[in-house]
């Protein structure tokens, strides 16, 4: 199988974190993709982090790539170059992907690419994305949101999420888990979970005690989980155990539970020759139709589907 080519746009005053993003994930994997580094104008780069870069390709990088990153941009209410517009509009034409991780979103609506399309950006700039362009629809409360060949993220750590997610569909949950370990990350955030978690890290007993449930019910997917069963579990009433739980997560249970599930039948679909039948209920579906179900909306295929797709990776 051919690497995929990816184009990675820097520009001047780049945040080499934001840079450093998809090269991270992406680029030590050099059997399955081939990344280039490209700005519309190449050669050296000014960073605001105390030391430069120096770019080799320009933008017929574009031309070249199946996917496109632009990892941020420096000032949302400058401009890009119409030379960077024009080329990322050719780019989607001819139909490679086209990726704007937080403020990079900024530049994908101004090439027009967002328009009566569903997007992200970092929550900080929402209120402004959403004045210059009314004619996106945006959705600042997520971390990445994927509209046909269109993606967009919140800010740098969403954006990391984002590229998972892309690898992930790719080649499959264990490649993308491997590399979330190794970059230290949480190895699946879906895209529809909040930007901002009022309570990132347990500050509490109580919210120890969360936490430790929620790796129990990660071990126990395949039993029936209520709010009711897991609020007197962690002997909280049911309100507190709310409040607390999407103080934690960032999600509803509902959420939660859902995703963790798909990201088990996900798992067990690529590593093993369990039937749909038996992922069902390992994964705590109840039945196959549930899992067809929400597998379908939350992917696009059927389970059957993504195990012939990553059999062979």
């Amino acid at each position: 199988m051919p690497a995929h080519r990816i184009a990675v746009v820097a520009f001047d005053r780049i945040n080499p974190f934001h840079l450093s993003v998809p090269c991270q994930v992406f680029g030590d994997l050099a059997e399955l993709y081939e990344l280039r580094v490209c700005a519309s104008t190449p050669g050296a780069l000014a960073t605001p982090a105390g030391f430069g870069l120096q770019v080799a390709h320009g933008l017929e990088a574009l031309e070249w790539a199946q996917t496109v990153i632009v990892p941020s941009w420096h000032d949302p209410a400058e401009r890009p170059p119409q030379a960077l517009l024009d080329a990322l509009v050719q780019a989607h034409t001819r139909g490679a992907r086209l990726v704007g991780l937080c403020l990079g979103a900024c530049v994908l609506a101004e090439a027009g690419l967002l328009d009566g399309r569903r997007a992200t950006t970092h929550w900080a700039w929402a209120r402004d994305f959403a004045e210059r362009f009314p004619r996106v629809t945006l959705d600042a409360d997520v971390l990445y949101l994927e509209d046909g060949s269109l993606l967009t993220s919140a800010g740098t750590a969403a954006g990391i999420d984002c590229c998972l997610h892309l690898l992930r569909q790719q080649h499959g949950a264990e490649l993308a888990n491997r590399v979330a370990r190794r970059l230290v990350v949480p190895p699946h955030r879906q895209g529809g979970q909040a930007q901002f978690i009022e309570q990132p890290l347990p500050a509490s007993a109580r919210d120890d005690r969360l936490a430790g449930l929620l790796d129990w019910v990660r071990a126990h997917l395949d039993l029936p989980h209520s709010l009711d069963s897991l609020a007197e579990r962690a002997l909280m009433s049911r309100r507190s155990f709310t409040r607390h739980f999407r103080q934690l997560t960032g999600a509803t249970l509902g959420g939660w539970l859902l995703a963790e599930r798909l990201a088990l039948t996900q798992r067990l679909l690529e590593s093993t020759e369990q039937s749909v039948e038996a992922i069902a209920q390992l994964a705590g579906f109840g039945s196959p139709v549930s899992l067809r179900h929400h597998f379908g909306r939350a992917f696009g295929v059927s389970p059957s589907a993504w195990r012939q797709t990553f059999r062979g990776h």
